[in-house]
């Protein structure tokens, strides 16, 4: 590697890790500021945190908490994700529990239900999903059920956002019962089960709709110069490949290729630019697909 090269390294290493530690400081405000004040459950190991936390009113102990869950969490990113992934959410974790603890004490609205807890709830989940998006986007994470959302997103084609669905159940339930032991109220659960859905509905659609390096979407390209088209394909992404299928134009009765290639939508903009400089006169579009098989591949978040 040559000097170039290597500065051009350091530089990309460089801003990675900036972003990173950016997305730990929105999701420290997130939690800080807008989750925990709504006494919303979080999930995974956050959301048995945050219901201890809420029993025993400490907030100190949800730090002491999330550090020993998160630390466990990151071996298991090491071992089983990635070497580079496991570093930097290493580093977004570090860096929101420095905020959770030197963050001033602010207070943006009333969590009380009757007033503006709903606006705390929102926006903090779409704050929490903006900062785990910019995590994923750097080869990173914010820890906790998104490390188990890598691995599981990697091994079964799934957006890293429905683990999130699906880890939320055992935490909310258990946050429930707590819940119900401190306050013995049936309504004030369920007022809080209300708010929790709304806040990982929220968080996890903003995560899904930042990152789609796990949505699959089908490129069909018409072109009559079909083959610097599909070169421009093959060229553009060593493990894409394409499909050529005869069609003819219904008003000129002219012969066309219709090219097909399979791609995430991270990789939609390159290709689309790719094909357009290949042949500017083709007529392209695409749309999502589900059910993709598992030996489709996708390359690694870490």
């Amino acid at each position: 590697m040559n000097e170039l090269e290597t500065n051009t390294a350091l530089r990309e290493g460089m801003k990675g890790y900036g972003l990173v530690i950016l997305a730990g400081v929105l999701y420290a405000i997130a939690l800080k500021y807008f989750v925990l004040p709504s006494k919303v459950i979080l999930t995974g190991t956050e959301g048995i945190a945050t219901a201890l936390s809420y029993y025993f009113e400490s907030y100190a102990l949800f730090i002491t908490l999330y550090v020993i869950f998160q630390a466990g969490l990151l071996c298991f990113a090491f071992t089983k994700v990635g070497r580079v992934f496991a570093l930097r959410s290493m580093v977004v974790v570090g860096t929101v529990v420095l905020g959770l603890i030197v963050l001033p004490e602010l207070r943006f609205a009333d969590p009380e239900p009757q007033n503006e807890r709903i606006i705390l709830v929102l926006f903090g989940g779409i704050l929490a999903g903006v900062a785990k998006a910019m995590a994923f986007q750097n080869r990173g994470s914010t820890g906790d059920e998104d490390i188990l959302g890598a691995y599981f997103a990697i091994k079964y084609l799934k957006p890293v956002g429905s683990i999130a669905v699906i880890s939320s159940i055992g935490s909310t339930a258990f946050g429930l019962s707590m819940d119900f032991l401190k306050n013995g109220d049936f309504e004030t659960v369920i007022n809080t089960l209300m708010y929790t859905c709304i806040y990982i509905f929220v968080s996890a659609e903003m995560l899904n709709n930042l990152y789609r390096k796990f949505k699959i979407t089908m490129l069909a390209v018409i072109s009559k110069d079909h083959k610097t088209v599909a070169a421009s394909i093959t060229a553009t992404s060593a493990h894409r490949t394409y499909s050529l299928h005869e069609s003819t134009g219904g008003h000129s009765q002219e012969s066309f290729r219709v090219i097909r290639t399979i791609i995430t939508h991270e990789e939609l903009p390159q290709m689309i630019a790719a094909v357009q400089a290949a042949d500017p006169e083709c007529f392209y579009y695409y749309h999502d697909i589900e059910g993709i098989s598992s030996r489709y591949y996708i390359s690694p978040i870490g």
